[in-house]
């Protein structure tokens, strides 16, 4: 592994190239920091040094600071770990230094990195060159300046938007905002980089520090009014996460009282977010992200993944056809597949339909929309399928159709080609029982809209080879899907870990528990709708088929409530006709139904489970544990059984699957951060109330008994009991 290092070369022309090397995206670790003083420290000595110019190897200028770094704090609490950069390096090292330094940017310069640039007196880029501040997305906020210097360059209104969204930008918009000086070719880079660093020397280029610049700041009472809205879009987008409001209100300390202030405010600010809740979720949730890349037994063997260049996708529907706008967005060749020409037309609109959306949020460019629907084709028979790598059957949840599909696509496809089913719930084993094949049937498990969700539930079965699996994780990748290798069970691991979670809540409901404010509550802790909602926008069907599904695996642990069935009954199929829980009108937020509470209390009275009739009183806290508590529990069972490879694997599904809050780490590490003890005792007292439904598992009784965390591993793991 290659040691983190900073190197220093005097040219003839008297300019000094530090270079930043820390392959692959040259992170700003520990070492890099003290290589960079020593080298700024050197050339500031030097006589035969005029100016400098700073760069990164390897084609990237620097992807930012270290988050092991951030990590090691999260496990030592020792923050004197930290290097104190904002002002001993990037203002009086480089920034107020007598020689200039410009900034060559190549590849990409984010966080730190960027912030390296913004103390730096220009910046040359290459073309396409990525430029940012992503730290909110971990929990804390720019750290070395940032803060101060973007607006200074950009312009408030620029600045506050590149820093709360986490979202880059491309060198151009640099240019055109004030960011980079010049864009070059890669070629050129250095040389060019090299005589405007001469120039600005010899004055004939403008001599810019960026944090006592003013110009593009505008008046107080200008600043006062974007920070005012920024703050009140904050508190809708960004709640319960505490790094949005206080760079926010790190920005305005240095618009008032001057950017050296504003400096030293962002550094305290910014030490206290490092120990913060929030960041150690986030930050666990960035390493739990690069974990599910290692797949024990399959990207370890020395096998390479083969490239999928034709993929067949068998049902139109609107999973269908969101994982073919999700293969073509990434110019891979796709055949999509329907039974007559009629269903084909409507799975080729719907894609469409898709690539348009992109196109009017500005997502896509028009050449790349043309591009992506040039690779697809519409068929109804399986004459195009002969020399597929891959096939995803999409189609209803109906076993013995999926057995037909797959008796049809072993013949029909050649020997290599991966068989894949994007079956929610289903045992793949019943799905491929009927075919000679076993070794290639895989699960791929795409959440809706498939073209959006940036989840892929990889499913194997024992016999799956892994081959299989290596090359579905490459094709996963390759169209942005962050892949989740999981075992073979009823619902897999996403959805069996949630399906406790709508059955709680029609639980409380039944127990006399509001439904509005079951939703309230469950997105004010941090989901993007409440079960209810969740419900509506789903579609009924998919409730009732799901829940029977459920109950025949579970039966000790499935709750029946007659609600769903009485919606129907009552004319009532969620946001699909506009009638629900809430009332859907086009061009309006959902609203609560008042005419749906007389269906509730009917159900009330049939399930008749209301202590003495009355409804039970219960805080908020318990609403929202007596919901995600049998959540935690499900997830229990899914570890126990080796559904996942390590815990953090399901935490990533929970986050990218079913949009549990990301500032909470997931659902097993947000379980942590409360205490197993605390999930098991509350489950216990319930189950001796209201059932079964709430009993603990053995798997949360023994950990939370002994005092081990639910994300530890297995001190003897069970190689018989293991999915994987």
């Amino acid at each position: 592994m290659a040691v983190p290092t900073v190197i220093m070369e005097v040219e003839n022309d008297g300019v000094a190239i530090i270079t930043i090397s820390n392959p692959p995206v040259n992170a700003l670790a520990l070492q890099i920091f003290e290589g960079l003083k020593q080298k700024f420290a050197e050339a500031m000595r030097r006589n035969d040094v005029k100016a400098i110019v700073l760069t990164g190897n390897g084609g990237k200028f620097s992807g930012g600071f270290d988050i092991n770094v951030f990590e090691m704090i999260h496990k030592t609490g020792d923050l004197s770990i930290l290097p104190d950069a904002s002002v001993d390096l990037l203002v009086n090292v480089i920034e107020d230094a007598k020689k200039p330094t410009v900034a060559a940017i190549a590849g990409l310069a984010l966080g730190g990195g960027l912030e390296l640039a913004l103390a730096s007196h220009a910046r040359i880029a290459v073309s396409r060159a990525q430029l940012g501040l992503p730290e909110l997305s971990l929990g804390v906020i720019p750290g070395s300046g940032g803060t101060q210097r973007l607006p200074r360059l950009v312009g408030l209104p620029k600045a506050v938007e590149m820093m709360l969204s986490s979202r880059p930008i491309m060198s151009e918009e640099g240019k055109e905002v004030g960011l980079v000086d010049a864009i070059v070719p890669l070629e050129e880079l250095l040389k060019v980089s090299k005589q405007w660093a001469l120039d600005i020397a010899a004055r004939r280029k403008p001599w810019i520090r960026s944090l006592h610049a003013m110009d593009k700041l505008g008046s107080l009472s200008e600043a006062h009014d974007i920070i005012k809205m920024a703050r009140q879009q904050a508190k809708q987008t960004a709640k319960n996460m505490p790094q949005h409001l206080a760079c926010l209100d790190v920005i305005e300390e240095g618009i008032i009282h001057g950017g050296y202030i504003g400096v030293l405010k962002e550094a305290k600010v910014f030490k206290e977010l490092v120990a913060s809740v929030t960041s150690k979720a986030l930050v666990h949730n960035f390493f739990a992200q690069r974990a599910t890349a290692k797949v024990p037994n399959v990207t370890d063997t020395g096998l390479k993944p083969r490239i999928a260049k034709k993929v067949a996708v068998i049902g139109g529907g609107l999973m269908g056809s969101g994982i073919a706008t999700a293969l073509i967005l990434s110019n891979i060749y796709v055949v999509l597949k329907e039974i007559n020409s009629e269903y084909l037309l409507k799975g080729i609109k719907t894609v469409e339909a898709n690539i348009r959306d992109l196109l009017s949020r500005k997502r896509l460019a028009q050449d790349n929309a043309d591009k992506a629907l040039s690779m697809l084709k519409g068929v109804i028979d399986y004459s195009e399928f002969k020399d597929v790598d891959l096939v995803i059957e999409a189609v209803i949840e109906d076993v013995p159709l999926k057995q037909k599909i797959f008796s049809e696509i072993e013949k029909a496809c050649p020997p290599h080609c991966i068989l894949a089913s994007n079956t929610s719930t289903i045992d793949l084993n019943i799905v491929g029982e009927k075919t000679r094949s076993q070794d290639r049937i895989v699960g791929a498990h795409f959440f809706s809209p498939a073209h959006v969700m940036p989840l892929l539930e990889i499913v194997r079965t024992e016999k799956t080879s892994p081959q299989a699996i290596l090359d579905l994780m490459a094709v996963g990748k390759t169209i942005k899907k962050v892949p989740v290798v999981v075992g073979n069970c009823t619902g897999f691991a996403v959805n069996r870990t949630f399906f406790p979670y709508s059955q709680g809540a029609h639980i409380l409901v039944n127990l006399g528990v509001d439904v509005f404010r079951i939703d309230r509550l469950i997105t004010e802790f941090g989901l993007p709708l409440g079960p209810f909602q969740l419900q509506d926008l789903a579609g009924y069907g998919v409730a009732v088929a799901t829940t029977k599904e459920f109950a025949s695996y579970f039966p000790d642990r499935t709750f029946h409530s007659p609600l769903v069935e009485l919606l129907m009954k009552n004319g009532r199929n969620g946001k699909n006709n506009g009638k629900g829980y809430y009332i859907y009108k086009k061009g309006s937020k959902p609203k609560p139904d008042p005419l749906v509470l007389p269906i509730v209390e009917e159900s009330r009275m049939l399930t008749n489970i209301m202590p003495s009739g009355k409804s039970i009183i219960v805080t908020d806290q318990e609403i929202v544990e007596m919901i995600l508590f049998p959540v935690v529990n499900e997830a229990c069972r899914v570890l126990d059984e080796g559904i996942v490879i390590r815990a953090s694997d399901l935490d990533v599904a929970s986050v990218l699957g079913m949009s549990f809050p990301s500032y909470r780490g997931g659902i097993i590490f947000w379980a942590d951060s409360i205490g197993a003890d605390h999930v098991y005792q509350s489950l216990k007292k319930w189950s001796q109330v209201y059932g079964n439904f709430y009993k603990p598992s053995s798997f949360l009784e023994e950990r939370a008994l002994r005092g081990i965390p639910l994300s530890a591993p297995a001190s003897s793991p069970s190689a018989s009991r293991s999915r994987l």
